[in-house]
């Protein structure tokens, strides 16, 4: 091999595992995203204008569910980056200047070994960490709090079985509705948010009215098919206080991208004193409030206020 050729083959090699590399790197850590998150005290949920990588997490089964994605995501770069510079050599050395008659040979035995054990390899290690992965989501763990989510056509219904049945349905707030301050979050803002609590097990129980719907929320890890007359079972634990957005994952007829959900995280005490303020206005046949209250000092003077 001449000297040229050792020189051209460094700097394609050298450029294309940089490339991959600074991509990979950018998508793990998706600076933008953080730097959106560390501007902002309340969690949004949403996505992000320019994000690389799913949305940030902020569950427990979500950051299980990131790492295992950028580990997925780091095999495929490096897939892709090897097999391209496998061909940028093959193309360089043996263009058809410097081989008019191109040579016969077939077989390498020793080549054949490592292209067949290395993928074996690779899949091994995705299938071990998928599968305690999936064993972990969809096992839950002795459960804080149950939600049950009904799909509907085309809204969600939820009731609260641990806390005195309070129930209730979300729709969407039409565009022409939205605040100012709402613009971003059209076809995400709800009239009414499922509350609650963080740093708590929260078991949620899925099913459908009508046709099949899929209640997911990216940022805390949950994606679960609601299935007419089947009971399907997810969890979470949310990490950080903050509203976060989802929506309907399965087409299920005309309004099907109308039907946002809207997940409210607030503290135990905050959580407790929504779920107070919930019963007493169901009783008096009043929908729950669309959010918890902004402190416990507040919710107990609204709760004084009202029993005068």
């Amino acid at each position: 091999m001449r000297r040229i050729d050792g020189v051209v083959i460094a700097v394609l090699v050298i450029g294309i595992v940089l490339g991959g590399a600074a991509f990979a790197v950018f998508s793990f850590y998706d600076p933008i995203q953080a730097a959106f998150f560390s501007r902002t005290e309340k969690v949004t949920g949403i996505p992000v204008e320019w994000q690389f990588n799913f949305q940030h997490p902020f569950s427990e089964t979500e950051h299980d569910l990131y790492r295992f994605h950028n580990f997925l995501l780091g095999l495929n770069v490096a897939i892709c980056a090897l097999v391209a510079a496998l061909v940028a050599v093959a193309v360089w050395l043996f263009r058809a200047v410097r081989h008019p008659v191109p040579a016969r040979t077939t077989h390498n035995t020793l080549l054949e070994v490592i292209w067949t054990v290395v993928p074996v390899a690779v899949l091994l290690a995705v299938a071990i960490w998928s599968f305690s992965l999936l064993r972990k989501v969809d096992f839950t763990p002795p459960a804080d709090l149950t939600l049950k989510v009904t799909g509907n056509q085309w809204f969600w219904s939820y009731a609260y079985p641990d806390n005195g049945g309070i129930q209730f349905s979300s729709t969407v707030i039409p565009e022409d509705k939205l605040a100012p301050e709402q613009r971003s979050l059209r076809l995400l803002a709800v009239d009414q948010y499922v509350v609650l609590p963080i740093q708590a097990v929260i078991r949620i129980q899925v099913t459908a009215s009508d046709v099949v719907h899929s209640w997911g929320v990216q940022s805390l890890g949950v994606k679960k098919d609601a299935v007419p007359g089947r009971l399907n079972e997810t969890w979470t634990r949310i990490e950080r206080e903050g509203t976060y957005y989802g929506d309907c994952y399965e087409l299920c007829g005309r309004n099907h991208a109308f039907m946002p959900i809207g997940v409210e995280a607030v503290s135990r005490e905050r959580f407790n004193a929504w779920a107070e303020d919930a019963r007493r206005r169901m009783a008096q046949g009043q929908p729950p409030a669309a959010h918890a209250l902004v402190d416990t000092a507040a919710a107990e003077q609204q709760q004084h206020r009202s029993y005068r």
